[in-house]
Protein backbone atom coordinates (compact mmCIF):
# COMPACT_ATOMS: atom_id res chain seq x y z
CA UNK A 1 0.00 0.00 0.00
CA UNK A 2 1.42 3.44 -1.30
CA UNK A 3 1.75 6.18 1.21
CA UNK A 4 -1.06 7.92 0.48
CA UNK A 5 -3.41 4.64 1.63
CA UNK A 6 -3.81 3.69 -1.73
CA UNK A 7 -4.08 0.15 -2.93
CA UNK A 8 -1.39 -0.27 -5.71
CA UNK A 9 -2.64 -3.67 -6.49
CA UNK A 10 -5.97 -2.49 -8.05
CA UNK A 11 -8.40 -4.99 -9.20
CA UNK A 12 -10.38 -5.35 -12.45
CA UNK A 13 -14.01 -3.63 -12.88
CA UNK A 14 -16.13 -5.89 -15.18
CA UNK A 15 -16.27 -2.16 -17.63
CA UNK A 16 -12.65 -3.73 -17.51
CA UNK A 17 -11.25 -0.61 -16.09
CA UNK A 18 -8.77 -0.11 -13.11
CA UNK A 19 -9.57 1.15 -9.86
CA UNK A 20 -7.47 2.19 -6.86
CA UNK A 21 -8.66 1.27 -3.16
CA UNK A 22 -8.85 4.42 -0.49
CA UNK A 23 -9.23 2.68 2.76
CA UNK A 24 -10.26 5.38 5.10
CA UNK A 25 -11.45 2.84 8.14
CA UNK A 26 -10.96 4.47 11.46
CA UNK A 27 -10.76 8.01 10.65
CA UNK A 28 -13.34 10.35 11.46
CA UNK A 29 -14.96 13.33 9.78
CA UNK A 30 -14.09 15.31 8.28
CA UNK A 31 -10.41 13.29 7.49
CA UNK A 32 -12.69 10.97 4.89
CA UNK A 33 -14.50 13.15 2.55
CA UNK A 34 -11.00 15.25 2.62
CA UNK A 35 -9.06 12.61 1.55
CA UNK A 36 -11.65 11.02 -1.00
CA UNK A 37 -11.41 14.40 -2.60
CA UNK A 38 -7.89 15.01 -2.63
CA UNK A 39 -7.41 10.95 -4.24
CA UNK A 40 -10.33 12.57 -6.61
CA UNK A 41 -7.96 15.64 -7.69
CA UNK A 42 -5.09 13.61 -8.80
CA UNK A 43 -7.39 11.30 -11.46
CA UNK A 44 -8.28 11.60 -14.63
CA UNK A 45 -12.42 12.63 -15.62
CA UNK A 46 -13.78 9.10 -16.08
CA UNK A 47 -11.72 7.05 -13.17
CA UNK A 48 -13.34 4.78 -10.77
CA UNK A 49 -12.23 4.90 -6.75
CA UNK A 50 -13.30 2.95 -4.53
CA UNK A 51 -13.73 4.97 -0.72
CA UNK A 52 -13.87 2.47 2.84
CA UNK A 53 -15.33 4.27 5.42
CA UNK A 54 -16.62 3.15 8.88
CA UNK A 55 -17.55 6.78 10.29
CA UNK A 56 -21.78 7.56 10.18
CA UNK A 57 -20.98 10.76 8.56
CA UNK A 58 -18.87 9.37 5.62
CA UNK A 59 -22.56 8.40 3.63
CA UNK A 60 -23.67 11.65 4.06
CA UNK A 61 -20.72 13.28 3.71
CA UNK A 62 -19.23 11.41 0.39
CA UNK A 63 -22.38 11.54 -1.41
CA UNK A 64 -23.00 15.54 -1.06
CA UNK A 65 -18.90 15.75 -2.30
CA UNK A 66 -20.27 13.92 -5.84
CA UNK A 67 -23.39 15.96 -6.00
CA UNK A 68 -21.25 19.04 -5.18
CA UNK A 69 -18.40 18.43 -7.48
CA UNK A 70 -20.15 16.38 -10.41
CA UNK A 71 -18.64 12.66 -9.49
CA UNK A 72 -20.82 9.91 -10.22
CA UNK A 73 -21.49 7.35 -6.79
CA UNK A 74 -23.07 4.39 -7.04
CA UNK A 75 -25.12 3.42 -3.97
CA UNK A 76 -23.11 2.38 -0.82
CA UNK A 77 -22.45 -0.86 -0.06
CA UNK A 78 -22.24 -2.08 3.31
CA UNK A 79 -19.76 -4.00 4.63
CA UNK A 80 -19.26 -7.56 6.64
CA UNK A 81 -17.47 -6.12 9.42
CA UNK A 82 -19.04 -2.16 9.35
CA UNK A 83 -18.98 0.75 7.49
CA UNK A 84 -19.40 1.20 3.62
CA UNK A 85 -18.10 0.47 0.21
CA UNK A 86 -18.34 3.91 -2.29
CA UNK A 87 -17.66 3.38 -5.67
CA UNK A 88 -16.82 6.94 -7.02
CA UNK A 89 -16.30 7.66 -10.77
CA UNK A 90 -14.50 11.32 -11.05
CA UNK A 91 -16.96 13.31 -13.09
CA UNK A 92 -16.10 13.92 -17.07
CA UNK A 93 -16.60 17.62 -16.25
CA UNK A 94 -14.98 17.92 -12.47
CA UNK A 95 -11.56 20.27 -12.17
CA UNK A 96 -9.03 19.34 -10.63
CA UNK A 97 -8.78 19.97 -6.92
Amino acid sequence: MGTDGLDRNACKEDKAELEDRLDLRGLKCPLPVLRTKKALGRRAPGAWLVVLADDPLARLDLLHLCRSEGHEAEPPAPLSGGGWRFSIRKGLGAADQ
